[in-house]
């Protein structure tokens, strides 16, 4: 599975406007009528306060695609605490399993059903493991610092969520993955935590990764 990086993956769609006044020239002047008429600089690809989210083009995994607007690539967020990403799930699709320290995460069900896992600690000192299923139209929210992903819980059909931050960084700053988690930890130590060989592990790719989406095989 190759792991694409988001933040050179997420563009932003500028063009460069047409050229201007190809019809001033005046016929008593060939040097001016075979000289091309000036661009002018470059016209933004829209006004400050809009992205072309849906547009722009996807980072693509074994599984699904990732589009997102942060302040690296939709300027206005700068400072605001605030990023957007638009998640498509093949059928089979996972998002990795992941926590953010920093941010919490809202997602909101624009098409399909999700399966959801949220793990975190609460007032009684516990963990609680959630497990539910979310459909079009619904909310999910995922606490600063839980533990979560999600998957498309169909068969049939495509999954797609608009995630939004209270962040303005690109996403991977914020992001630890249960790959990258394992990774970083020496075999013995896990082994030990498990209760089973070092060797047991060894099958963990030794790569760390930003977190991905990949898919059932």
């Amino acid at each position: 599975m190759t792991e694409i990086s988001r933040r050179n993956a997420l563009g932003t769609g500028a063009g460069v406007a047409a050229a201007i006044g190809l019809g001033g020239a005046s016929a008593a002047s060939p040097a001016a009528a075979a000289a091309p008429a000036a661009a002018g600089p470059p016209k933004p690809p829209g006004h400050a306060h809009v992205f072309p989210l849906s547009k722009t083009a996807p980072t693509t995994f074994d599984g699904g695609t990732l589009r997102g607007a942060n302040e690296d690539t939709f300027p206005v967020l700068a400072g605001q605490n605030g990023s957007v990403y638009l998640v498509h799930l093949d059928v089979g699709g996972i998002r990795e399993p992941h926590w953010h320290p920093n941010a919490w995460e809202l997602n909101y069900i624009i098409s399909g059903t999700a399966k959801w896992t949220i793990l975190g600690t609460h007032a009684d000192g516990s963990y609680h493991n959630d497990v539910f299923e979310s459909g079009k139209g619904e909310l999910v929210f995922a606490p600063t610092g839980f533990f979560h992903y999600f998957e498309n819980a169909s068969t049939t059909e495509s999954l797609d969520v608009l995630v939004i931050f209270n962040t303005s960084t690109a996403e991977p700053n914020d992001d630890i993955g249960i790959v990258g988690t394992l990774n970083s930890l020496p075999r013995d130590v896990l082994g030990a935590v498990f209760g089973v060989p070092a060797s047991a592990f060894g099958a963990i790719p030794q790569k760390i990764e930003p977190v991905v989406i990949t898919k059932r095989k």
